[in-house]
């Protein structure tokens, strides 16, 4: 029987997704008018926050940019902020956006090359602990000195490649022939278990790899986008900034790496998978079979993706240019000296990242909200209004906590400005102003791991295709995090206290 048109509206309506995520979804837009015409602006503000972090914890049931564009529309529409506060918030995040428009498509033209890396190491490495340190402390170090996304862009693209080998193999079909992964309708029966514990083996590290983008995004000038805001607004160059935060982002990184280690040793908090020895065999071939097809052709596109990654890491520490620009630069050399130029070839870089900034736009329109409604500001003059003495650790737990349900580039930007204002206006001095600004940086890196919407980083493994994938849910992530979020607050903030 045929549905009828109001049925195939509803169908339609948000696609596959399950009927009950339909309903709330409609529930939340028919409520939100209701709430402000009888609570006002306020509370109408902090619900669309719950309502748009829901739509993040069920990005496996239904890609957030809907749910949640529609929710930032009608907060547009229903005056809790406008048009122009949107514009004003996507300008100020401009470099992020190119950022991801660019730099991740070209890390999807280096995919050989890491896959060919990372493949030998992970054959080679028999310890679980070993290879969980070498992604953390690697993703650490490359983060101080690139951008967190970047190298999470790149933890994603060997993620994907090593599944994607071993699925194909799992389901009985020969390495050349084409294989969607997403779907394990045609794994044997035998490899199932296998597959499974792969997952874990794969999200065991992804999770390890993306805190370690946090661990030392912390420490430098160019680490985190509100790094440079704050270098900009207290005046301190890349060295200035790296001795000032050292008190507190070299003891966090000793006990996130430490943290590493009891967690693959006691397999706490999902963690503990290992690699079975079937998959290991495949990878193993893998390689094998790779080098024997290298041509010199191949063996010349490797070269330049090697070459292009030296500069590209040499751009981004001297900071040449904006990050978004020099991605743009990587595609360019990549695709030219690599014969990639139709443009069907070159599109699909972009297929993974530019989903994720159309929810990152959404994501601004959210954060316009809380600007426009000033929703943060009871917190700020709480932690403002402290003695002294107590600002410091109060302005730690405060950032923490906000970034780790709101925009931490933002969160940073409201603290850094009105702790640079109390210096201006005489009421602090130049000393504890550097102290505060420390807080300020740390307290919107490190407890802000808690929540996939707390880190850029997270939220782009969350939303990305490797997700789906290994079951890596929001409430998988948070679940996960946790250790990580407990160990590097508690550490931060006795830092904060103790060593500042």
């Amino acid at each position: 029987m045929k549905p009828s048109l109001s049925q195939a509206f509803g169908r339609n309506f948000l696609g596959a997704s399950p009927l009950w995520y339909k309903q709330i979804i409609l529930a939340f837009l028919i409520i939100n008018p209701i709430v402000l015409v009888t609570l006002g602006p306020f509370v109408a503000g902090w619900l669309l926050i719950i309502e748009f972090i829901f739509t993040l914890a069920m990005a496996l049931k239904c890609y957030p940019l809907q749910p949640g564009g529609l929710l930032a529309i009608e907060a547009v529409v229903l005056g809790l902020t406008t048009a122009e506060g949107v514009y004003t918030e996507v300008s100020h995040n401009i470099e992020v956006i190119l950022l991801l428009m660019f730099m991740v498509a070209g890390i999807y033209f280096m995919k050989d090359m890491l896959l060919f890396i990372f493949n030998k190491l992970l054959v080679k490495v028999k310890s679980k602990v070993v290879i969980s340190l070498i992604f953390s402390f690697s993703a650490a170090l490359l983060s101080a000195f690139l951008d967190a996304l970047t190298v999470t862009a790149v933890l994603i693209s060997v993620g994907v490649g090593f599944y994607s080998v071993y699925h194909k193999a799992a389901s009985g079909q020969s390495s050349n022939k084409a294989h969607d992964h997403a779907k394990d309708d045609s794994i044997l029966p035998v490899n199932a278990e296998d597959l499974n514990e792969f997952r874990s083996f794969l999200r065991d590290l992804l999770m390890h790899g993306a805190v370690g983008t946090a661990l030392g995004g912390v420490s430098t000038l160019v680490g985190e986008p509100q790094n440079l805001l704050i270098a900009k607004v207290a005046g301190w160059d890349f060295i200035e900034f790296f001795l000032y935060v050292a008190p507190v982002s070299m003891p966090v990184l000793v006990c996130g790496l430490l943290t590493v280690v009891v967690l693959e040793k006691t397999a706490w908090f999902d963690y503990g998978a290992q690699l079975p020895d079937t998959v290991r065999d495949i990878l193993n071939n893998f390689e094998k079979e790779e080098s024997q097809k290298h041509t010199n052709k191949t063996k010349a596109q490797l070269i330049v993706q090697g070459v292009v990654a030296i500069l590209l890491v040499l751009s981004l520490a001297f900071h040449v240019a904006e990050v978004g620009l020099v991605g743009l630069m990587v595609i360019v050399l990549l695709t030219s000296f690599n014969g990639i130029i139709e443009e069907h070839r070159i599109g699909h870089a972009f297929e993974e990242s530019l989903p994720f900034t159309a929810l990152l736009v959404v994501f601004f329109t959210v954060v316009s909200v809380i600007h426009s409604q000033h929703l943060f500001q009871p917190v700020i003059d709480v932690v403002l209004n402290m003695p002294t003495e107590r600002q410091p650790i109060m302005l730690f737990i405060a950032n923490g906590l906000l970034s780790a349900i709101s925009d931490n580039v933002f969160v940073a930007t409201v603290y850094i400005n009105e702790i640079k204002a109390a210096l201006d206006a005489g009421t602090i001095t130049r000393e504890h102003f550097d102290t505060l600004a420390v807080a300020v940086n740390t307290g919107t890196n490190l407890p802000s791991v808690a929540t996939p919407n707390g880190q850029a980083a997270f939220l782009f493994l969350l939303t990305s295709a490797i997700a789906p994938l290994l079951r890596l849910s929001y409430g998988k992530m948070v679940w996960m995090a946790l250790p990580y979020t407990i160990v590097l607050s508690i550490v931060g903030g006795l830092c904060v206290v103790y060593l500042l």
